[in-house]
């Protein structure tokens, strides 16, 4: 009709025509996107890509700079005591057990270069008797180390043996020695024992 205005009812909705979805606020539909907005600094971090290296020099580093990256997680990763991050020749419970024996004991083997060091020092010294004392001395702590690391090897094979009936222990007592000769706190992986803990 001439003159008669459109009610709300008549006038279809214009935010349809223009292709926007009205807004809702009955529960049946989310109004937002369901997340809060990442921070510009997060999202152009997830979208920045390494750039391809543009001549060998470029290659060399980018891959240095990996292998650095992968050193300095994985020796985080085995100073933690992770299991996936030890080498293969630390994985598995029988080199767990054998590292937890040898922690749980003071070795011999573990001072004798120290002691070796503070005994040649002091075979310096321009005295005959002197010396002839300090070479006994070297001389006895090297059979006591070694009498130590025998003892170490035979009872750490022999347990071994009775708690993992079915695992192979080859070269068990050669990685037991050498963890023996190693000073306690320079152990990789970190002992997980004290001194004197059954283990």
């Amino acid at each position: 009709m001439l003159g008669r205005r459109k009610t709300e009812t008549d006038r279809p909705d214009e935010r349809s025509a223009v292709g926007v979805a009205p807004t809702t606020s009955s529960g049946d539909h989310p109004v937002g996107k369901g997340r809060p907005t990442p921070k510009r600094r997060d999202a152009q971090a997830s979208r920045k890509v390494v750039a391809a290296p543009t001549s060998r020099r470029e290659a060399s580093k980018q891959a240095r700079e990996r292998l650095r990256v992968e050193r300095a997680q994985s020796r985080a990763a085995l100073m933690a005591g992770d299991e996936r991050a030890l080498p293969t020749r630390d994985r598995g419970p029988v080199k767990r057990f054998a590292r937890d024996a040898v922690d749980a004991r003071r070795n011999v083997a573990e001072y004798l270069l120290p002691f070796v060091l503070v005994v040649f020092a002091i075979s310096i010294y321009p005295n005959a008797a002197v010396q002839s004392v300090t070479s006994l001395l070297m001389l006895a702590a090297i059979i006591l180390a070694v009498v130590d690391s025998v003892v170490l090897v035979r009872s750490l094979t022999k347990r071994a043996g009775e708690r993992f009936p079915d695992e192979d222990l080859s070269g068990l007592g050669r990685y037991a020695l050498m963890r023996s000769t190693q000073i306690r706190r320079l152990r990789l992986p970190k002992p997980k024992v004290s001194r004197g803990q059954a283990v």
